[in-house]
Parts: structure tokens; C-alpha cells; sequence
């Protein structure tokens, strides 16, 4: 399959699609959505291209965005990659030390900005930095205050009037894959992050073998997009899904995503774990208070489910005709009636990665008939290293390696790749690129695990591996990934490195402890005393005890502590991508620890 190079790709798309809707955006969650044909897409590309070049942007410049999801994101990147620029996303929720660190290593003098909040850091930026020189603003209610400032429609306008369309049309034509498209900044765990850099040929690659895997993907589908487009995840799956013709719904506030996706009822959507294990704990919920008539029927329709999505269809056989008529009843009392809940009734297919998703999760999805496509790879592999087919997938594993792509097991079982979706380097940073490629050129991508047929299983993080002091291994993401399933636990981090035995900081589900506590008349004063009354951790005690069944003595959490905030990004404990920052928690809960270990 042909892939156009991405500076002529939305003026191909829009003489094909034409009045067709490309992309629907909105202000607010009680908005109509704004639609925007392909043939609009393409003209607000071609003015944006124009407007760029007006303002000096040259071929290999990087140039910024800092916003929340928005379809001006998208306007930019394809005008930007027109000029053969560099776009260098950035997480809406970065701090001014980030966002400046990131303009300076990338000399970035132009920064398009989505809100006040976003617009504010930048212009404390700009007083900072030696590069930074312009900042155009997206949203129009955002009050600017200097005059580097301008606003988005601005510089459209202003990229309509311009003649400069042969120009442009001549970077377009002299595009080639080597040209970067983007230099994407990892949210490391510790230390600055490290810009990623991704030339079109990987880009292309990723379309290329995507379009051959998912042939679904196409122009009768509907996506939202909710997760960052600063992330490599939902950034590489909107780039498919223009590639491949599908219209985008762009949520700009990931917090409203439970009802967005009710209200435009999506046929496909990328997410991480996090969002498929609350829908499993409210399904869960809801189940634990139905009779124990309605529990039974739902009992036997999950395990019809199991029986014909997964002992049959999963293995490619054809599921009987009584099993059939089982499931079909199965779907019309339990099933679509959970997924309309949802609103995701229309779902063909929904990639979730970025962390581990429990089999439990998995199968139970899968059970009830919902595409789950569980995948994994990271930002230096332009996302997907391996996914789950419609057959053949295996629980246990992370799917199967994409076409062409070399994988092989190193020293520590670390998880090697090399191929044409494996970015070149890390941007100015040879003690990095040093570091991370073999003599032969596989990318070491710190992650430890095995090869079994085509599919890779993940065991887990190297660097994130913890011995106990008595020499045993813990792999904390496992424990963690297992809690995490309890509706009372919100967040978990796991601490056990060089100490006896494992604990753990635990953010709980504070409604469903106040809730508990009512039922069994236990009195407290404020929050703070409720998660510190022994009966609470008890009951905790007892929940923890369940969800680590069959766990290895050495593995089993043996204290923990609750804590009343949860970890946040604004709090430094977790990452942009929402990775726990081990560092920051074991300083920041140093007292509540070490009480373990007395």
C-alpha cells in the first residue's frame, strides 16, 4: 500500500472525501459539535502552511504546541509538516520548568497555546527564554498581555490573504521521509525528559502496517480522540485515522470523556488501562447489588460469553447453533444493555495501552463482546510494537509483533527492537542514543520479558524491579496492577526495594470507605480519621488479602498506609502519562514508611 508523505496528505484526503466530516470539535461539553469537512480541513492547512511561512518558519524549524486537545492541534501539525517543520507537542498539564526546559533544548521561537492557564506559563517562558518569541493562541477568550501574542484566527486569516502558495507547494513537493515530523519529550520518572525524534518514514511505516493489520480502519468509522495528543499513543492513532479516512470526534477535557463518548457514540477509541478497569469496577459495582436472582443470570451470560467469544471466535471456530442462540439471548438481556450504559454499543475496535491491563479485565471485556485490542510499545517505536489479532490472541501476552519488525531478548531479558517504526535518536543527546542502541542497532527498550511464537510476554519495567533485602525480586507493577482491581483502591504504590518485606501507599476510594463506615457505625471526625480508624484498615487489610491470592509469600503486601490525596501530576507524583514517580513518593511519604518498617 502507498502511503502519501503527510505534507500532501489532508489536500489528497480532501479531494477525495470532499464535503465529507473530517474533524468535530467543541467548546464546551453542552455545545453542538463544529464540524469540519475535509475540504475545510485541507484550506485551513494550505492558510496555516502559508501564514507559517509568512512568519519565518523554515525548513527542519521546530516549532511548539502547548494546549489541550484541540482541532487547531491538528490544523498545525499538517501545516507545519507543509513547511518541513518539526512540531514538539507538550502535555497541557506541564509546569512553566518543563515547558521552558523543552523550549530551550529544542530553540523553539514559535508556541501555540490552547487556554489562559497554558498561555500564562508561556509568556512567563518567553521573559526566561532566549528563544522563545511568539505565542499564538487558540482560545479567544484568553486575555493576552504582550505583544508577541496573537490569536489563532489571526493568523489564519492572515494565511488566507497570503500569496505564498507556490512557496509552500515547493517545501510540499520536496518533502521526503527522512525530513523529522515530530520531536515528541518522554515524561521521564526521574531526571529531564529526553525528545524523542520521529521522522515521517516512521510515521509512514506505522500507517503502512496498521492499515495491513487493521483493515477496519477506514472511512465508515468514528473515533474520539481523549487521551493527549502530546502522547504518542492517541497522537499516532489520529494520524492513522486521517491516513485512513475516519472522522474524529476531539474531546478537549479528558474529565468529561464518560459523558462525551455517551453522546457521540463512537465505533473506535484508543485508551489506557485505567479507563477500561473503572468501567470493569462500576460494571462490578452494579452486579454486587442485584439480586441474587439477576446475579445468576449474570453469571451465566458471562460465562456463555467466555464460551463463544473466546473458546470459539478467539480460535477462529465456528460456535454452534445453541451457543449461538445462548449468546444472542445473553446479548439482548446483559450485554447491549451495558454497552449502551457505556456508549459504546456501535464499538468495532478499541486499542488500550500504556500500561498493563489485567487478563481479568481483558477476558471480562472480551466475554461481553467489547474489541478490546491490547497492545504495547512506547514513544521511540512510534507506539506499537505488538497487538492482539481478532484470532489467535493469546491472554497473558501483549499480541502479536507487527509486520517487519525485528524483535529480539537481551541481557536481562530486555526487550530489543529494530526497524523502520524505530526512531533514529534522542534529539542532542549522543550519551542517551549511546545508551539506549546495541553495536547492531536494536533499541533497547528497558522493559523485560520473553518472545513465545509471534506474541511477546511483558514481565516486567527493568529499572523498576526491586529485591528485597532478604534477595528476592519483586516486580511491583504486577501487585499493583492486581490492587488496583479492588473498588476501593483508587491508586497504589508498591515499595520493597532492599526492605524485608513489601508495603504499600495506597489512595482509596474515600466514598466507598464514608460508605462502609455508615453501614457499620463507625464514627469519625473528618477524612483524615476515617482512614486512620482500625476497623477501616482492617477491612482494607481484608480486601488487600483477597485480590493477592495465590501470590508468592515474598510478593504479598504485609502493611500499608492511606493517604487522603491521591497522587497528581500537580503534585509531582506521577508523570504527564500518569506513571508513578517512585522517587518523588518514597521522599514525600518518608514518615508513613519508615512506620512501616519498625
Amino acid at each position: 500500500m502507498e502511503t502519501l508523505h503527510f505534507a500532501e496528505l489532508i489536500h489528497a484526503q480532501a479531494k477525495k472525501y470532499g464535503g465529507k466530516v473530517a474533524l468535530n470539535h467543541r467548546e464546551n461539553l453542552t455545545d453542538e459539535w463544529n464540524r469540519i469537512t475535509w475540504t475545510s480541513f485541507s484550506e485551513q492547512v494550505m492558510a496555516i502552511s502559508k501564514a507559517l511561512y509568512e512568519l519565518g518558519v523554515n525548513e527542519g524549524d521546530r516549532v511548539g504546541q502547548f494546549s489541550n486537545n484541540m482541532a487547531e492541534n491538528l490544523i498545525v501539525d499538517y501545516g507545519l509538516f507543509s513547511n518541513r517543520a518539526i512540531v514538539v507537542p507538550m502535555y497541557a498539564t506541564s509546569t512553566a520548568p518543563q515547558v521552558e526546559f523543552i523550549v530551550n533544548d529544542s530553540e523553539i521561537a514559535i508556541l501555540f497555546v490552547g487556554d489562559q492557564l497554558q498561555y500564562d506559563i508561556a509568556v512567563e517562558v518567553r521573559e526566561q527564554s532566549r528563544f522563545l518569541k511568539k505565542i499564538i493562541v487558540f482560545d479567544r477568550k484568553v486575555a493576552l498581555k504582550e505583544d508577541g501574542s496573537m490569536y489563532f484566527d489571526e493568523l489564519l486569516r492572515q494565511g488566507k490573504a497570503s500569496n505564498r502558495h507556490f512557496e509552500v507547494q515547493n517545501r510540499m513537493q520536496e518533502a521526503v521521509d527522512a525530513d523529522l515530523a515530530c520531536i515528541l519529550y518522554t515524561s521521564g520518572t526521574t531526571g529531564n525528559p529526553k525528545g524523542v525524534m520521529m521522522p515521517h518514514s516512521c510515521l509512514n511505516e506505522a500507517v503502512r502496517v496498521h492499515a495491513v493489520r487493521i483493515p477496519e480502519i477506514n472511512e465508515h468509522q468514528t473515533s474520539i480522540a481523549f487521551l493527549p495528543l502530546s502522547h504518542v499513543f492517541e497522537r499516532m492513532w489520529c494520524y492513522l485515522c486521517i491516513a485512513r479516512g475516519v472522522e474524529i470526534y476531539i474531546n478537549l477535557r479528558p474529565i468529561e470523556i464518560t459523558d462525551a463518548i455517551k453522546q457521540v457514540r463512537p465505533t473506535m477509541m484508543c485508551a489506557v488501562p485505567r479507563f477500561w478497569e473503572k468501567v470493569y469496577a462500576a460494571v462490578q459495582d452494579s452486579i454486587s447489588k442485584m439480586s441474587p436472582f439477576k446475579q445468576g443470570i449474570v453469571t451465566w451470560a458471562l460465562a456463555t460469553g467466555k464460551k463463544y467469544n473466546i473458546d470459539y471466535l478467539r480460535l477462529g471456530k465456528v460456535p454452534p447453533a445453541a451457543l449461538k442462540l445462548k449468546y444472542f439471548i445473553a446479548d439482548k438481556l446483559i450485554y447491549s444493555k451495558v454497552k449502551k450504559t457505556i456508549g459504546i454499543e456501535q464499538s468495532v475496535l478499541f486499542p488500550v495501552a500504556g500500561a498493563k491491563l489485567s487478563d481479568e479485565i481483558n477476558i471480562f471485556l472480551r466475554s461481553m463482546g467489547i474489541p478490546i485490542v491490547y497492545g504495547y510499545g512506547l514513544t521511540e517505536t512510534t507506539a506499537s510494537v505488538s497487538f492482539f489479532d481478532h484470532t489467535g490472541y493469546e491472554f497473558g501476552t501483549v499480541g502479536k509483533i507487527i509486520p517487519d519488525l525485528e524483535v529480539k531478548i537481551g541481557a536481562d531479558n530486555e526487550i530489543m527492537v529494530k526497524g523502520k517504526t524505530v526512531f533514529p535518536g534522542y534529539y542532542k543527546n549522543p550519551e542517551a542514543n549511546e545508551a539506549a542502541f546495541t553495536e547492531d542497532g536494536f533499541f533497547k527498550t528497558g522493559d523485560a520479558g520473553y518472545i513465545r511464537g509471534e506474541s511477546i510476554i511483558l514481565t516486567d519495567r527493568i529499572k523498576d524491579l526491586f529485591k528485597t533485602s532478604y534477595g528476592k525480586y519483586i516486580a511491583p507493577q504486577e501487585i499493583e496492577t492486581r490492587l488496583i482491581l479492588d473498588k476501593c483502591i483508587e491508586q497504589v504504590a508498591v515499595i520493597g526495594d532492599e526492605k524485608p518485606y513489601v508495603t504499600a501507599i495506597i489512595a482509596p476510594s474515600i466514598p466507598d470507605l464514608e460508605l462502609y463506615a455508615e453501614k457499620n457505625n463507625i464514627k469519625y471526625s473528618d477524612v483524615e480519621a476515617l482512614l486512620s480508624h482500625p476497623e477501616i484498615y482492617k477491612y482494607m487489610e481484608q480486601r488487600i488479602l483477597r485480590m493477592q491470592a495465590g501470590m508468592a509469600n515474598h510478593e504479598l503486601v504485609k502493611k500499608f498506609a492511606l493517604i487522603t490525596k491521591p497522587f497528581s501530576i500537580q503534585g509531582g507524583e506521577l508523570t504527564n502519562t500518569l506513571k508513578l514517580k517512585r522517587a518523588v513518593i518514597l521522599q514525600r511519604y518518608k514518615v508513613q514508611i519508615d512506620e512501616m518498617y519498625v
